[in-house]
Formats: structure tokens, C-alpha cells, sequence
């Protein structure tokens, strides 16, 4: 793919994200009355009781857009390259949320969730997957090696794009009547919202990444006087 199309196609998805990360803080709104009755809320009246679920619950609604951003600002080969303070300032910014707010809240949330056990799995793999990924991309990064750093992060940022990704395939169920039962269509997307995302990742990885041959030096292993991720 020329390197303008690349741009080009950068350019469509970063602005596809931060539309969407729009809506998804005009969906959080809502919650900063932290009344019971609000939206989703309505759904899990029979946890919201439970004290580590709600606080997660929050965390979780208001993290969202932090790791939206952050994560999209680790792709820009333009930034990566001319401010790469910026890059590794967001890349830190990112981790520590997923890994300290996010991720966490996300796993408990997940052993809650609506639609069984069947999608009760789906959530905290999705959670751990998560976490996993971001810790390896994180722990690459520090051991210099950018290869496996970069494919890491991807599939990181493509788990943290099924909160957008869930709404999508709901919305689009609902918007052709497509004929299946709410606790069954649940259960579809959110296996799809993830695992859809993860195939996409590892297409990219494997070909859609030469946009950024030489925007790293070498990898080499970290020594003790850099650290830096």
C-alpha cells in the first residue's frame, strides 16, 4: 500500500476514534449524577448494591475516553517521529491506566455481566487479554525490543476498541432488525466485539505495519541506565 494511502487510511481511523470517543463521553455524562437509575444502570439493579462492583463500574465508565486517546496517539508515526516524548508520555499515560483503573474494573465487571455465563466468559477474557497485552507491550518496551512492542500495543488498542466495537454490532442489529432474541444477540457481540478486533489486529500486524520500518532504532536489550518506555 502507498505511503500516502496509508496516511490517508490513518487519517479516516484516527478520526472514526475520536468521533466515537465523543459519543462514548456524551454516554458517560450521565453517570457523574451517580444515581442509581441511569441508562445501564437500569440493567443491574440486583449488583448495584455489591460495593467493589459499583466502584468498578465507575472507574471503569470513566477511564474510557483516556484510553481511547491515548492509545490512538501511540499509532502516529508522525508524532512517534517528531515527538517522541509525547509518544512514550501517552504510552505511560495508557498503560497505567489499563493496568491500574481500567483493566482491573473491567475483569470485575465481567464476572457480573449480563447475559450468563456465556458472556460472563467472553468479558473476563476479554479483561485479561487486555491486561496481558498491555503489561507485554509495556515490559517490550522497556527491554527495547520495538517489533514485539508494537504488535503488543496493537493488540492491546484493539482490545480496548471493543467498547466501541459492542455498541457498533448492537446498533447494527437494532438498526436492520436483524431476528435474534436479546440475551443471544448480547452474547454474539460480545464475543464478536473482541475477538473480530483480535483478527484485524494480527492482519495488521502481520502486513499493515510498514509505515513504521525506521521509526525505532534497532531492538537491542535494555541496560540499566534506560529504562524508558
Amino acid at each position: 500500500m502507498p505511503s500516502l494511502t496509508k496516511r490517508i487510511v490513518f487519517y479516516l481511523f484516527a478520526a472514526i476514534i475520536l468521533y466515537t470517543s465523543w459519543l462514548m463521553l456524551l454516554l458517560s455524562l450521565p453517570y457523574t449524577s451517580l444515581g442509581r437509575y441511569v441508562d445501564f444502570l437500569i440493567t443491574k439493579q440486583l449488583v448495584y448494591h455489591i460495593r467493589h462492583w459499583r466502584l468498578s463500574f465507575y472507574v471503569h465508565v470513566f477511564t474510557s475516553i483516556t484510553v481511547l486517546i491515548t492509545g490512538l496517539l501511540q499509532f502516529s508515526n508522525y508524532l512517534l517521529k517528531k515527538f517522541p516524548g509525547l509518544h512514550r508520555r501517552s504510552g505511560k499515560i495508557y498503560v497505567l491506566v489499563v493496568l491500574a483503573f481500567s483493566g482491573p474494573s473491567g475483569l470485575i465487571l465481567g464476572f457480573y455481566a449480563n447475559g450468563g455465563l456465556p458472556a460472563r466468559v467472553s468479558f473476563v477474557l476479554l479483561a485479561s487479554l487486555w491486561l496481558l497485552t498491555t503489561f507485554l507491550g509495556w515490559r517490550y518496551a522497556i527491554q527495547r525490543k520495538w517489533r514485539l512492542h508494537t504488535g503488543m500495543m496493537v493488540r492491546s488498542y484493539a482490545l480496548t476498541l471493543s467498547a466501541i466495537s459492542l455498541r457498533f454490532y448492537a446498533l447494527l442489529i437494532g438498526t436492520f432488525n436483524i431476528p435474534i432474541r436479546p440475551v443471544p444477540a448480547y452474547i454474539l457481540i460480545s464475543w464478536l466485539s473482541w475477538t473480530l478486533n483480535l483478527l484485524i489486529a494480527e492482519a495488521i500486524i502481520r502486513w499493515g505495519l510498514g509505515y513504521l520500518k525506521g521509526a525505532f532504532p534497532a531492538d537491542h536489550p535494555s541496560s540499566q541506565n534506560d529504562h524508558r518506555l
